[in-house]
């Protein structure tokens, strides 16, 4: 007999994530929607994740655990894709959690409108200090089918304003337009944002949904989104070009609001790239951390971004003046009080950053 095909496929890379795991794989195994098989891929875990991960698969038969060396989330999400079988592929992080009712409205929405991709709303939930307190923002954008793809891209400024197309765990995708487009995670940091690109630059038929059913949760400093790292200005550099370059095949390159956006995205993201410069973990000297951000803020890029944008908040335009006026030093103390801030108050850290 032909192997039942479920109608969603849940993929989750693991890696030491033995605080979380439980939690996020119960609010799976909670879902209203029961038609699922999830595919939990160890990637090489050396505390208790993988034990975790055994137990719940040996206590639910729809979890199938594969175990391989570390390679990084990439290649365990590739790995995952592989072996999917379901109508439709849902991607997790294992020290996220889900609402019940996630799987069964982006199902039901999907095959309603026979859409290759749905996209919900989802909250980030920043913990700070021992009590384990919590800053809970919502991003989403108002419930929508697009009538074409010209609507979609039209529109797309606004769901990349709300982070709404930046990340896999938000959506839900057809498995049949996923093998079609042969659409694959690389190997690189902060992998969701190409692989999203790939999934949004030809796609036909979308939805979106205002209600939040994703818990992405900020808590452990090692995380990607919070650590130093050596070439992040770099990597915002590249993804500049992948920007341009996607509007450019929409045709887009000069849509008023698709620019402000494109540009005010680059030059937010380059304050960040000032205070990763800034940050105690890096081990440049002074002078030559004031150089990389004079190599920053001086260039045409910094500088036509910084002409074309409307920052959102009164907060951000000043937090902008030092790459206006081209003023090295400056620069660099906001960046090191931005780091100050980061290390020290999570709490104030996620509400600046939130109101920006």
């Amino acid at each position: 007999m032909p192997r039942r095909i479920p109608k969603v496929s849940i993929i989750m890379p693991v890696y030491n994530v033995d605080s979380y795991l439980r939690r996020s794989i119960q609010s799976v195994q909670n879902q209203t929607l029961r038609d699922f098989e999830m595919i939990i891929v160890d990637d090489g875990s050396t505390d208790g994740s993988a034990a975790i991960a055994d137990r719940a698969a040996d206590r639910d038969i729809r979890i199938d655990v594969l175990h391989t060396p570390n390679q990084g989330a990439p290649a365990a999400r590739n790995t995952a894709l592989k072996r999917a079988t379901g109508e439709y592929i849902f991607f997790m992080d294992a020290d996220d959690w889900i609402e019940p009712q996630m799987l069964e409205e982006l199902y039901k929405l999907c095959v309603d409108h026979k859409l290759q991709i749905a996209i919900a709303a989802f909250y980030i939930e920043t913990y700070y200090g021992k009590s384990q307190r919590h800053l809970s923002e919502y991003k989403g954008c108002p419930s929508q089918i697009f009538r074409s793809q010209r609507e979609f891209r039209e529109a797309a400024w606004r769901l990349f304003d709300q982070n709404l197309l930046y990340t896999p765990w938000n959506k839900l995708f057809e498995r049949a337009y996923l093998e079609h487009i042969e659409a694959r995670f690389q190997a690189t940091f902060w992998d969701d944002f190409p692989f999203n690109i790939d999934c949004i630059r030809d796609v036909e038929r979308v939805g979106v949904t205002e209600q939040a059913y994703y818990h992405f949760i900020r808590a452990r400093e090692e995380s990607e989104t919070s650590r130093w790292r050596d070439g992040v200005y770099e990597k915002r550099e590249e993804e500049h070009t992948w920007m341009l370059d996607l509007y450019a095949h929409w045709g887009l390159e000069n849509d008023p609001d698709s620019v402000e956006m494109i540009q005010r995205r680059y030059i937010e993201r380059l304050v960040g790239c000032i205070e990763n410069v800034c940050d105690s973990a890096c081990e440049l000297t002074r002078d030559e951390k004031l150089s990389r951000i004079e190599t920053m803020i001086c260039s045409e890029r910094a500088q036509q971004a910084v002409a074309l944008a409307r920052p959102h908040s009164r907060m951000m335009k000043l937090m902008l003046a030092p790459i206006r006026s081209k003023n090295v030093k400056l620069a660099y103390r906001e960046g090191k009080f931005i780091s100050f801030v980061k290390r020290h108050s999570s709490h104030l850290f996620a509400r600046l950053k939130a109101s920006r």
